[in-house]
C-alpha cells in the first residue's frame, strides 16, 4: 500500500486556510445582515425650525406662518461707477537698467507696475508726477501710455 503525499504539516496548513476561509464568509455575511442604509428605520430624523437634528418628530407648537413671497435671497447689485481712464499718481522707484517701476496711484494709493516700453514721454525719474491708464495684465495691473504729468 502507498502512503499518501500530504505531510501532517501540510494537511494541518490546508486546514487552518479552510477554517479561515469559512470564518471570513461567516463575518461577510453577518455584516451583509447588518448592514445600515440611508432606509433603515433608525436612519430617519428630524430637523427644527432652528436646524437642529432630532431622533423624535417635532411637537406642534404654534410657529409663525411665513409665506414664500416674502422670503428674499439675493446679492446686491454692484453700482457700476465711471472712473476717468487717465489716472495721476507719483513714480515711487523706477530702475532705467533694468527697465521697470512703480506708481503709486494719488487717488486710490495703489501701486501700480510700469515697463520702460509703456512710457510715452522722455525719462521718468523717482519723485515724477505722471498721468496714466491702468490695463490689468495676466500678471495684474500696469501702467500703460505713461506721461509726465503737465
Amino acid at each position: 500500500m502507498g502512503r499518501s503525499q500530504e505531510t501532517f504539516g501540510k494537511r494541518e496548513r490546508e486546514q487552518k486556510r479552510n477554517k479561515k476561509r469559512k470564518e471570513k464568509e461567516l463575518k461577510k455575511l453577518a455584516a451583509k445582515d447588518n448592514k445600515i442604509t440611508l432606509d433603515s428605520p433608525g436612519m430617519m430624523g428630524y430637523v427644527d425650525e432652528f436646524g437642529q437634528v432630532h431622533a423624535a418628530p417635532p411637537e406642534d407648537v404654534d410657529r409663525e406662518e411665513i409665506k414664500l413671497e416674502d422670503i428674499e435671497i439675493s446679492v446686491a447689485k454692484k453700482e457700476h461707477i465711471e472712473v476717468d481712464p487717465i489716472r495721476l499718481g507719483m513714480v515711487t522707484m523706477f530702475n532705467e537698467d533694468k527697465g521697470f517701476g512703480f506708481i503709486r496711484d494719488l487717488e486710490s494709493q495703489d501701486s501700480v507696475f510700469v515697463h520702460i516700453s509703456n512710457i510715452k514721454a522722455e525719462e521718468i525719474r523717482e519723485g515724477n508726477k505722471v498721468q496714466f491708464e491702468i490695463e490689468v495684465s495676466p500678471k495684474g495691473p500696469s501702467a500703460v501710455r505713461v506721461e509726465i504729468a503737465p
